[in-house]
């Protein structure tokens, strides 16, 4: 069980109407790449959204146990705070701010409220390095490509000293090229700084190349 850096127990979530999860359990090992796949529509993202606090501690019914603690999340920045980031689809960046301002927007570089651009910007060359940016970080995000700006989510996830990093189908905006060097990357983080991610895909290619385990959800289920 040392090994075990999540386990979901027992989840369920309802809407009006419907049933989203369905008693769902699953365990994230340390140092693994976990897969969730499973059709549109079959709990995956809803799944996420329970673990990450974008639904909140008391509108599901089981529990969330992160390194041997059970978590109840009030949102966000709760799951953020014990190193759980969520990475959505659509990308949460502002394309009139540079990498540097995006990479660390509600986490600034301050002492006594007043930010330190000299250590933000030592600080994102650090993290654009690891993720392999190599623009200035002072570029607009607009000025870069999507594939790019994928990266600059990652590296924005980094920097908040992340645990788990759970990527909402993280190719499925990029061009073939793109992908195989996020999914690279994906790989190098595990190998290469121990990380643990959660991948929620529906293409059997890139989950045949990066996962080390897998969990298939169907009708809100683990199957």
């Amino acid at each position: 069980m040392d090994n075990v850096l999540l386990e979901m127990k027992n989840i369920i979530k309802e809407f009006p109407g419907v049933k989203a999860l369905d008693n769902v359990n699953f365990k994230v090992r340390k140092n693994t790449i976990h897969a969730i796949v499973g059709e549109n529509g079959a709990g995956k993202s809803t799944l996420m959204n329970v673990l990450s606090g974008v639904y909140p501690s008391g509108s599901y019914s089981g529990e969330i146990v992160f390194e041997n603690q059970v978590c109840n999340f009030k949102n966000i920045k709760d799951s953020e705070n014990k190193g759980i980031v969520i990475i959505h689809q659509e990308h949460a960046l502002i394309p009139t701010l540079s990498i540097m301002e995006n990479m660390f927007l509600g986490n600034e570089r301050a002492t006594r409220g007043i930010i330190d651009w000299e250590k933000t910007r030592v600080d994102c060359l650090e993290y654009m390095g690891k993720v392999g940016l190599s623009e200035e970080p002072d570029i607009l995000v607009k000025e870069i490509g999507v594939g790019k700006q994928q990266l600059v989510e990652i590296a924005k996830a980094l920097a908040k000293d992340v645990k788990l990093l759970i990527l909402d189908e993280p190719t499925a905006s990029l061009n073939d090229q793109d992908s195989e060097k996020m999914l690279d990357l994906i790989l190098n983080l595990k190998e290469r700084q121990g990380m643990t991610c959660i991948i929620i895909s529906h293409k059997l290619n890139e989950i045949e190349k990066v996962a080390d385990e897998i969990t298939v959800i169907r009708d809100g289920k683990t199957i």
